[in-house]
């Protein structure tokens, strides 16, 4: 009986995914110290090489995992699959924290690599204009819109706001004092309620009232 032919390796694309998600897996189990592209080559079983003829240096290595960093973020945060804003303060606060709550439950890993990155681009102004880059057109710009259609008389800022709260929500409970202790999505549920009714017109006024 003959042996089972060996896997060809991945190309274009395919393999481009796979460098960039194993440099994600890299950086979440062994910091920033144990992505190299040898490291990476090895832990995605490509042959040496593979990793540096896709991205030449470090700093395209770094870019090329923010960049897939977002798209599968976007997976479980995707401010397109909010729901209309007919839905209101509770439909919004409610899927909201169904995003986060499941993405502490289920993605601790992009959350460890994203930190990884956040760190390295303070030391790095082309990676910092990577990662700013990427966070405002993945994510500002269409939770922006998604405020502004819900009635919120500046968007911007309260899309900075909303981001800021579920930034300190996730960090606090992945690597923060209260890692422990993660936040229930009832919990969730009921500090976005309180945040997204205070900007929104129909939170503070408390919706329309019967004639």
């Amino acid at each position: 009986m003959s042996a089972a032919p060996t896997p060809l390796p991945p190309r274009g694309q395919a393999r481009a995914e796979l460098i960039s998600d194993t440099a994600i897996r890299l950086l979440a189990e062994r910091g920033m110290r144990g992505l190299t592209h040898r490291a990476v080559d090895e832990a995605a079983g490509l042959p040496p090489g593979s990793t540096s003829n896709h991205a030449r240096t470090r700093e395209a290595l770094l870019e090329a995992a923010v960049r897939r960093l977002l798209v599968r973020e976007r997976r479980v945060l995707d401010p397109e699959g909010m729901p209309v804003p007919g839905a209101g303060v509770a439909g919004l606060a409610d899927a909201v924290a169904g995003a986060l709550s499941g993405y502490l439950s289920d993605h601790r890993e992009l959350l460890v690599a994203r930190y990884e990155l956040a760190l390295e681009a303070t030391r790095r102004p082309a990676l910092r204009a990577c990662y700013d880059e990427v966070g405002e057109v993945g994510f500002q710009r269409p939770l922006s819109a998604l405020l502004a259609a819900a009635g919120s008389p500046d968007p911007e800022r309260h899309a900075h706001s909303l981001t800021a709260w579920c930034d300190g929500v996730l960090f606090g409970s992945t690597a923060g004092s209260y890692s422990r202790r993660r936040p229930t999505r009832e919990q969730l549920r009921a500090g976005l309620t309180e945040l997204l009714g205070a900007m929104l017109p129909a939170g503070r006024t408390g919706g329309a009232s019967g004639g």
